[in-house]
């Protein structure tokens, strides 16, 4: 259901959730006033519904921590150091959600990547406020995980 579509009496300035001790693992710690990463409340694509974007699912694979920030024009180029075993699976002109935002992959590292950030994605999601130091959630490319998956089975 999207949210849009709850009666306004039922909208609360705060949620109480559960969170898993899988999700603890592998996200980034929240904190009190931060803008939550991910919070979705819609319901899933229906087989046949037109699809634009990259495929993500909404799970985190690992974090990553900013290490640059720099102002591209009206942009930002943002790079993110993540941890090994998930750098291999981002690739230059793939996809990778970073708090939930699907995006290109710009350039690639060996356990970097960078992205570029138009101004109304930095305004109305968490990379108006990221900084260098800042950890945030990944998630790799579903795709990725399967071809990985399949080729060390091989």
């Amino acid at each position: 259901m999207d949210v849009a579509l709850l009666p306004l009496s039922l909208l609360r300035t705060s949620l109480g959730v559960d969170v898993s001790g899988e999700s603890l693992n592998r996200t980034n710690t929240w904190v009190p006033g931060r803008l939550a990463a991910v919070l979705i409340l819609s319901g899933p694509i229906k087989l046949g519904d037109e699809m634009g974007g990259h495929l993500v699912s909404g799970h985190v694979d690992c974090t990553a921590e900013v290490t640059e920030r720099q102002a591209d024009g009206d942009s930002f180029r943002f790079t993110f150091k993540v941890p090994v075993d998930f750098a291999r699976f981002i690739a230059e002109k793939g996809s990778v959600a970073v708090d939930g935002v699907s995006l290109t992959v710009n350039e690639v590292g060996d356990d970097t990547f960078g992205v570029n950030i138009i101004p109304h994605t930095c305004a109305v999601t968490t990379f108006g406020t990221l900084a260098v130091g800042d950890i945030v959630n990944i998630e790799i490319d579903m795709l990725a995980r399967y071809v990985a998956r399949l080729l060390k089975q091989s």
